[in-house]
C-alpha cells in the first residue's frame, strides 16, 4: 500500500487554491500532485503557485492520469454529481465539496452508482466534523455533562450580491441553504445522531437572483428541537449553542475556523465551568482521514448515505418554506 495518496483537483476554485490544497499539502497521508482547469493557463498558474507537478487543461485529462489515486471536487454545486460520477467511473476515489448534490434525488443517483463500485471511496466534504473542537463537544455530550439535549440553535451568514458568483445563480445550485444552511442541518443531525421528524421553515427568494437569500427552520428531532438561520445577504456570523437539562455548550466558531484558535465553553448555572481552546486545520485532518480510509480500505468517516439524508432535509425545508 502507498504511504501517501496522490490527489488531483478539479478546477482552480478559490476554496481549493486558497484553503484546501495548502492544508492538504501539510497532511501526513496526502500528496496533491495535479490540478485541472478548463483553461490550461489557469491550471498552470495555480500549479506554479502551489508547487504542484502537473497541470491539465481539461478535467478529463486529469481523470485519465493513472498516477492519481483520488480527486477533490470543489466545482460549482451543479457539477458535483456529474464529475464525481465521471471520477468514480475513471477509478478515482472522490472527496466532493458540500452540498454533495442539488437535491436528494440527485444524491441518491450518486449513491446508487457508487454502490456499483464498492472499491471506490466517496465522501461529502463536511470538514467541520474533523476539527478537534467537535471531538470535545461530542465527548461532553456522551458523558452527560449537559444532561439531555433540549434544543440546538445556530446561525451562519455572509453578504454576497455579486451577480457573477455561482452562489447567486439558481441553475448552478446557488442560495444559502445549499451553501451554509447545510452546515446547520448537518451539525444538528450529527449531534442528535438522528433525523428530524417535523420541519417548519421560512424561505425568502431574492427577486433579482432567484436564489434563497434568507432561510429559517425549526426542526423537531426525537430528543429535542433545532432552530437555525442562514443568509447570503446578512452581516457575516456563525455560531451555535446547545441547550441541555443540566448545562449549555457554546461554540465560538463552529463551522469554519480555518486555523484560528477557537474556544468551546461548558456552562452550568450561568457560569463557565470548563473552557477548551483548540487550534487545527480541519481541511488537513479531513484529507488525512479520507486518505487513511483508502490506504486501509476501511469505511470513510462520513458515509454517502449521510449526505443523502442531509439533502432530504434541505429539500423539505425548501419545499415547506416557499
Amino acid at each position: 500500500m502507498p504511504d501517501k495518496i496522490k490527489w488531483g483537483v478539479l478546477s482552480t476554485a478559490n476554496i481549493g487554491v486558497e484553503h484546501v490544497i495548502p492544508a492538504m499539502q501539510k497532511g501526513e497521508l496526502t500528496e496533491v500532485a495535479a490540478i485541472a482547469s478548463r483553461k490550461l493557463a489557469r491550471a498552470e498558474e495555480a500549479a506554479e503557485k502551489l508547487g504542484l507537478s502537473k497541470a491539465y487543461g481539461s478535467y478529463d485529462e486529469l481523470l485519465d492520469d493513472d498516477e492519481i489515486d483520488a480527486i477533490y471536487n470543489p466545482l460549482p454545486n451543479d457539477q458535483h454529481v456529474p464529475w464525481t460520477i465521471k471520477a468514480i467511473e475513471a477509478g478515482k476515489h472522490v472527496l466532493c465539496e458540500k452540498p454533495i448534490a442539488l437535491n436528494a434525488n440527485e444524491a441518491e443517483k450518486l449513491l446508487a452508482i457508487s454502490e456499483k463500485h464498492p472499491h471506490i471511496k466517496v465522501m461529502e466534504a463536511f470538514m467541520y466534523r474533523f476539527h478537534p473542537q467537535w471531538d470535545i463537544v461530542k465527548s461532553w455530550i456522551s458523558v452527560g455533562m449537559i444532561g439531555d439535549i433540549n434544543s440546538i440553535q445556530s446561525a451562519f451568514t455572509y453578504h454576497n450580491t455579486d451577480p457573477d458568483d455561482f452562489r447567486n445563480h439558481p441553475e448552478m445550485g446557488g442560495g444559502g441553504l445549499l451553501d451554509i444552511g447545510s452546515y446547520c442541518i448537518s451539525s444538528a443531525r450529527y449531534i442528535f445522531e438522528a433525523e428530524p421528524e417535523k420541519i417548519l421553515s421560512s424561505v425568502e427568494i431574492d427577486p433579482e437572483f432567484g436564489v434563497d437569500r434568507h432561510a429559517s427552520a425549526l426542526m423537531e428531532f426525537p430528543e429535542g428541537t433545532v432552530s437555525f438561520y442562514c443568509s447570503t445577504q446578512s452581516d457575516p456570523i456563525q455560531n451555535m449553542t446547545i441547550y441541555g437539562s443540566e448545562g449549555i455548550i457554546k461554540f465560538e466558531i463552529p463551522f469554519n475556523p480555518l486555523e484560528k484558535e477557537v474556544t468551546v465553553s461548558l456552562i452550568k448555572d450561568g457560569s463557565v465551568i470548563e473552557k477548551k481552546k483548540v487550534q487545527a486545520n480541519h481541511y488537513t485532518l479531513q484529507g488525512d482521514a479520507f486518505s487513511e480510509a483508502i490506504i486501509e480500505d476501511g469505511p470513510v468517516p462520513t458515509p454517502l448515505r449521510d449526505a443523502v439524508a442531509n439533502m432530504k432535509v434541505i429539500d423539505q425545508i425548501m419545499k415547506k418554506g416557499r
